[in-house]
């Protein structure tokens, strides 16, 4: 029997107190996803949800930050978090796929995402977002947020709106190609090999 992809994180600085449960799961799965997220910046609660969702996640996240200042620290930090939380609960990628990609529509706007478990963090984000914000996040940081979390991960991802129109559109379909390339790159091969000429990852 495969063994459970889980992880916990605490992570607590003099800017934020972040606390996640991630549970990685699979397309075989037949366990209820549950989903909790509270960031206290509504729209980053939205891309968080869009991300479990669409990539078979259960996913506990809970940050208290210096939001009177900001949204960066919050957005940031939460972002790596995360990153920590996939790397700890994937484990040694051993009978992944490894690779993965996915397009996404969201009416008018499409998003392209290419994945590699590959233990090196490289991330190439290009979103063409053109507000100021979206609610009370600062899209600025948006793609910063999946850089971030692409970071702590150690993957190499590229993220790219295709086309666009509508700035949540082209936010909300970059995150959910995210989570189905994703869904792709972590999947089981039933295998037991590390997928990399190397033997490891």
């Amino acid at each position: 029997m495969a063994q459970e992809r889980k992880a916990e994180i605490s992570r607590k600085t003099n800017e934020t107190d972040i606390k996640i449960s991630l549970h990685i799961g699979s397309l075989e799965s037949s366990d209820e996803q549950k989903i909790d997220i509270n960031t206290g910046i509504g729209f980053l609660d939205h891309m968080y949800h869009a991300l479990a969702k669409h990539g078979k996640w259960s996913l506990t996240l809970v940050c208290k930050g210096d939001l009177h200042i900001d949204d960066h620290h919050t957005a940031e930090d939460t972002a790596i978090a995360l990153g920590m939380a996939f790397k700890k609960a994937l484990g040694e990628p051993r009978g992944i796929k490894r690779f993965g990609h996915a397009y996404c529509p969201l009416d008018e706007a499409l998003s392209r995402a290419v994945v590699d478990i590959s233990g090196r963090p490289y991330a190439t984000v290009d979103l063409g977002l053109k507000r100021e914000r979206i609610g009370t996040l600062s899209c600025e940081m948006i793609p910063h947020v999946l850089q971030s979390f692409i970071t702590a991960a150690g993957l190499t991802v590229h993220v790219d709106v295709l086309r666009g129109d509508n700035d949540h559109h082209k936010a909300e379909s970059a995150f959910k190609a995210l989570a189905v390339a994703l869904r792709e790159a972590v999947s089981r091969t039933g295998s037991n090999d590390v997928p990399s000429t190397k033997g490891v990852l």
